[in-house]
């Protein structure tokens, strides 16, 4: 799939001063769907969103939705390890994730919204309040759908 080059350039300038920090580095190492990593997982819900709210002509707030895409899955555990103590991993992972993003950065209501709701419908009581935070819990499942099906797959060329 293609992501234009402005939005190549609007994910690099908004998600400078996270994407560099050890804690998002550290998602590198941990397994999302299959064999592909958290850190490309969440680069692929970055650029589905940005590509979802083009077709759709939503008009959203590009910065929410790059820095909410990106912090979704922020909860910094492997969910895959028996050991972590987390449970429920489905059900718990957007309040760690919320809950992480909101120590390291200074996030806008509908960032906390795309995070806490993104795994709506399963969070029944956490619902998108805003069209940032639909179109990220969208195109999170369609990008673990495609990853789950195709494994080792990254969806998009992004050299970030």
């Amino acid at each position: 799939m293609m992501i234009s080059q402005k939005d190549k350039d609007n994910i690099t300038r908004y998600l400078t001063g996270i994407i560099d920090t050890p804690q998002a580095q550290s998602i590198k190492t941990f397994i999302q769907h299959g064999h592909i990593t958290t850190y490309t997982h969440v680069l692929n819900v970055v650029c589905m969103s940005c590509i979802v709210d083009e077709r759709l002509h939503a008009g959203s707030d590009r910065r929410c939705l790059i820095r909410g895409a990106f912090l979704h899955d922020f909860y910094l555990y492997d969910w895959h390890d028996p050991t972590s103590n987390e449970g429920l991993h489905g059900f718990k992972h957007p309040v760690r994730a919320l809950k992480k993003a909101q120590e390291l950065f200074e996030l806008s209501p509908k960032e906390c919204n795309i995070i806490i709701s993104h795994m709506w419908p399963l969070t029944i009581t956490r619902i998108p309040r805003c069209r940032e935070a639909a179109i990220v819990c969208f195109s999170d499942k369609l990008c673990a759908l495609y990853e789950t099906i195709l494994k080792d797959k990254r969806l998009f060329d992004l050299n970030i």
